[in-house]
């Protein structure tokens, strides 16, 4: 037995390490890609919910502006009756003065 013998056995064994962790590292890599296809489709049903919430915020501030606009006309005639309410008040007390001067004369 010479020394190519043992030189080629020592390879041999090398090789065959070499062998089982390329297929250790293989199973690995397969568990890594199946992990990021999930990761992948959790990434895609986060988009899809950002995008509801979006369009779900679009429409909220889209009737809060409604509302606003409702409020701001109801607004509006609320004082419009407020200051009729005032000049009505003023004559009525007015005429109850009136009155009052006439039943005391």
């Amino acid at each position: 037995m010479t020394m190519t013998f043992y030189v080629e056995i020592a390879l041999e064994i090398l090789l065959a390490a070499t062998l089982v962790y390329c297929i250790l590292l293989e199973r690995r890599l397969a568990a890594v890609r199946k992990g990021q296809e999930g990761l992948s489709r959790t990434i895609g049903e986060l988009n899809m919910a950002i995008a509801g919430a979006g369009a779900s915020l679009r429409a909220l501030k889209s009737a809060a502006g409604e509302a606003a606009g409702t409020l701001d006309e109801r607004l509006k005639r609320a004082r419009l009756h407020i200051d009729e309410l005032a000049v009505l008040t003023g004559s009525a007390e007015r005429i109850a003065d009136r009155i009052e001067r006439g039943v005391t004369n």
